[in-house]
Formats: C-alpha cells, structure tokens, sequence
C-alpha cells in the first residue's frame, strides 16, 4: 500500500470524526502545532503531511498505520492456515492476550484452527462502536478454570469461546437478552456481561455467587475501547 493512500485514509478518518463532532480543525492544530490552515489544507486535499508531521496526527489521535490499512490489503498479507474449502472458514485460536490487544493475527500466535460453516458465520451481525475493520474479526479462546467461575455453567473450565471482535458495542444483539462479551482489562480477556454507569463498566457474572466487578473508564477512553468482543458461540468440552 502507497504512503499517498495512507494519507488520504487518514484524511478520511480525520473528516470522520470531524463530521461526527468528535473533533475539530482547531483542535487538532493545536494537539500538533501546527498551524490551523496547515491543517484545513490537509483535510481538503490541497497538500499532504511529512513522514514526521503523519506520525505527529496518528500520536496525538492515538492511530496506529494498522488503522489506515485497507482490510482487504490486511487480509492478503497476513494469510492463515490451511486453505478453505467451499462450506467452511478457518477460524484461529489465540491467546487471551493476541485476542485483546492485537488487530492483525499472524501464524506464529495461532494455537490452533477450527472450521466454521460460512452459512453460520456470514449471518453474525457486526456492530462497531468505533473502527475495527482491518481486526481480524473472529478468533477463539480456551477459557481457563479461573476465568470460568464467574460465568459458571454457562461457560466452564475448557470451554471453546467464539470472540466477534466487530462487535464492540454495548446495544444488544437480541431484545430483551444480555450480550455476553469478552473484555479487556490489564492486556488479558475477561468474560462477562457487561453494563456502564457513569465512568464504570459493570462486569456482571452469571454465577450467582460471583461478585459484580468494577472497571473505570480511563480518561480519553470510552466502553468499546474495552470490549475485545462479543461472544457469538460457546462450546463446552464433555
């Protein structure tokens, strides 16, 4: 991909969040230094940034150059696994810590592969709270006996956890019914599910003899820059 389509995909993103209020010419003039026609020329088009000033725009909006990948660009370079046949996905198995923290899932982090009918994973919905399209979407995890006691039976020690990482909204996926989530905290995932009051999520267990635990929403930060995931399929091993 050209450092020309890395800037107009920064552009893009910049307008994104300018057209969603989130952010204004002004503001990010003064967040770089820059001067504020710098800028307004930057977001129309009629120059381009430095290698220098593109890192100073990407640090201060805390963006990654992975965020300005296009996926399809994404997905070609970071091929996993066996091919797949006609009925079937490839669906990696990670670690709790590649499930939470990282976008792009190459083979040296996969544990394992699972095969997945495309009729069921092409009728999961997306629902992204913020941009998540160059994350691998689905990966998988082995819940550990420790992360299993507060969701206890739902999820058991062993059980197969299928992860929609283009689901990090907090709306429900069905009415009336609770989405079940993995979570960041601390680089690692928990499994819970989840509400927000205020500056907190409320990770609420399933075991009714688990506590409900507390998360603060940092400064900056708001309750999808926590959720790796929403949990689509739970398999427990017998």
């Amino acid at each position: 991909m050209k450092f020309r389509a890395l800037q107009d995909n920064l552009r893009k993103t910049l307008t994104r969040r300018i057209t969603a209020r989130e952010l204004t010419g002004l503001k990010l003039a003064k967040q770089t230094g820059f001067r504020q026609a710098h800028i307004s020329n930057f977001l129309n088009a009629k120059r381009a940034l430095s290698l220098e000033g593109m890192d100073k725009v990407l640090a201060v909006q805390k963006l990654s150059v992975l965020d300005l990948l296009d996926a399809d660009e994404v997905n070609k370079r970071a091929s996993i696994g066996p091919p797949e046949d006609g009925k079937f996905e490839n669906v990696v198995m990670v670690s709790t810590c590649d499930a939470a923290t990282v976008p792009v899932i190459t083979n040296d982090m996969v544990t394992d592969i699972f095969k997945f009918k495309k009729t069921f994973i092409r009728r999961l919905r997306t629902n992204m709270a913020s941009q998540r399209e160059h994350w691998r979407r689905f990966v998988l995890l082995k819940v550990t006996l420790a992360e299993s006691r507060s969701m206890y039976p739902r999820v058991m020690a062993g059980s197969t956890v299928l992860i929609d990482r283009h689901y990090n909204s907090l709306e429900p996926y069905r009415a009336g019914e609770n989405n079940m989530y993995a979570v960041q905290r601390e680089g690692r995932c928990l499994i819970s599910y989840v509400e927000q009051a205020d500056d907190y999520l409320l990770l609420r267990p399933h075991n009714p003899v688990s506590p409900l635990d507390l998360m603060r929403i940092k400064p900056g930060k708001s309750a999808c820059d926590y959720i790796v995931g929403r949990i689509c399929q739970v398999g427990n091993e017998t």
